[in-house]
């Protein structure tokens, strides 16, 4: 690798510096001594969220030169081997030999593109510097090798697209007002959110048939660089195929078995154990998040069929094409996503499914901490007596009396016998609680 080109990447990098920035919810850290991993689905935001610790460093008088920031998605970058990876500390300091290199912040973005970089990383925070943010979309950033390998220093950042909150700040909506035309507003923006999803560079573009083409782009992007080149996948069609079945069916529980039937049936040749394997990748890429069924049998919890959820709707959408009873299903995707956005370390996301069906069951420790059901509307007396009665399986399954259901904008309390109480709650509310 040519020191040169490595050294006008990090001139250029400090020249584009303080970026102009949309504010997101929770900063990351500064001076905690840690290494910084932020891992997330590709074009989330990671890269924002360390741009945004340089503008605060910046602000408070840091040169703009104790900035080394590499990007290993350049073309000429990502061939480097690891062995070369110290080339990038020789090359910034032969730019700056007077700068102390402890008093540097390094950020490394997608450095998990490089085999075996967390050995390098490691050498950094030993003998270089305390500030270290790195960025990856594979989920091999929070894995426990990963934390080995970094003996236990990293402090993990995980990045989703927007959150509501945070969309609405990227679209100039107010939420600390509740008067009837911010509620107005809240409720059209909710609507739009549900639908578009939270990919901050769809969010700011105007376009409607631009926001698909740039999330088609995403996909393919997940699929030939993420997926085939990354794990070494041939079979890019019926891959492609699997993808979209897995999206089509978000909310339920999926067969990978019935899947691969179907596409027997289609006579198309691919095994089974590699469509495991491929779902396998396609959450550590963090396109779909798996969540498991519910039971105080381990055995029993790792046998059943997981559910998966998507990313983010919009993608979703892009991919697929939109279906009638879409609503739905984008409701309580976009439910999920924000369960997982909040959790804590000590928290599980499951589903249950008895003789009905409860959509979340959320333990926290040892403890189950609550029961939610999501459904668009209740208008439908078979639909509210279902959505109730899956609540009340699963809270007598469980212990649970913390009991809530999430709708497109209803708003209720439910009085069951024994003094437990179901909250109704419209989902742009819910989705803006703190």
């Amino acid at each position: 690798m040519d020191k040169l080109y490595i050294k006008t990447q990090i001139a250029m990098r400090q020249a584009e510096f303080p970026t102009a920035l949309k504010k997101r919810e929770n900063p990351l850290p500064i001076n905690d001594r840690k290494i910084i991993t932020i891992p997330g689905v590709r074009r989330c935001g990671k890269s924002s969220r360390m741009e945004a610790v340089v503008n605060e460093l910046l602000a408070i008088g840091t040169e703009r030169e104790r900035f080394l920031w590499v990007s290993f998605d350049d073309e000429r970058l990502v061939r480097m081997t690891s062995d070369e990876l110290d080339q990038i500390i020789e090359a910034y300091r032969e730019m700056y030999p007077d700068i102390d290199i402890s008093s540097v912040y390094m950020f490394f973005d997608e450095i998990q593109l490089i085999e075996n970089w967390e050995y390098f990383v490691m050498r950094l925070y030993k003998h270089y510097t305390k500030n270290i943010y790195i960025s990856g979309s594979n989920a091999t950033m929070l894995s426990r090798e990963l934390k080995s390998a970094l003996r236990g220093w990293p402090l993990e950042e995980e990045t989703l697209p927007l959150s509501f909150r945070e969309y609405c700040e990227f679209k100039g909506i107010s939420t600390d007002g509740w008067l009837e035309s911010d509620t107005a507003k809240l409720r059209n923006a909710f609507a739009s959110y549900n639908k578009e999803g939270g990919f901050p560079e769809v969010v700011l573009t105007d376009n409607p048939l631009q926001k698909v083409k740039i999330l088609q782009a995403y996909f393919d992007t997940m699929l030939l660089k993420d997926l085939v080149e990354h794990y070494g996948l041939s079979n890019i069609e019926v891959l492609r195929y699997y993808l979209k079945r897995i999206m089509a069916n978000i909310t339920k529980p999926t067969s990978i078995r019935a899947i691969h039937g179907d596409i027997k049936s289609r006579g198309l040749k691919v095994s089974k154990d590699d469509l495991y394997d491929w779902a396998n990748h396609a959450c550590d890429i963090f396109m779909f998040i798996r969540v498991p069924n519910y039971s105080r049998s381990l055995q029993k919890v790792e046998s059943s069929m997981p559910k998966y959820y998507c990313i983010d709707n919009g993608l979703r959408d892009a991919v697929l094409l939109p279906q009638s009873d879409d609503d739905g299903k984008k409701l309580e995707n976009t439910v999920f996503l924000q369960l997982y956005r909040r959790r804590t370390p000590i928290d599980s996301i499951f589903y249950y499914q008895g003789r009905g069906e409860c959509d979340f069951v959320v333990q926290r420790g040892v403890e189950i901490d609550r029961l939610i059901q999501v459904t668009w509307n209740m208008d439908d007396e078979d639909t509210r007596r279902r959505e109730i009665n899956g609540l009340i399986e699963a809270a007598d399954a469980t212990g649970c009396s913390n009991l809530f259901i999430i709708t497109a904008d209803h708003s209720e309390k439910i009085h069951l016998d024994g003094g437990r109480v179901i909250h109704v709650i419209p989902a742009w509310r819910w989705l803006l609680e703190k």
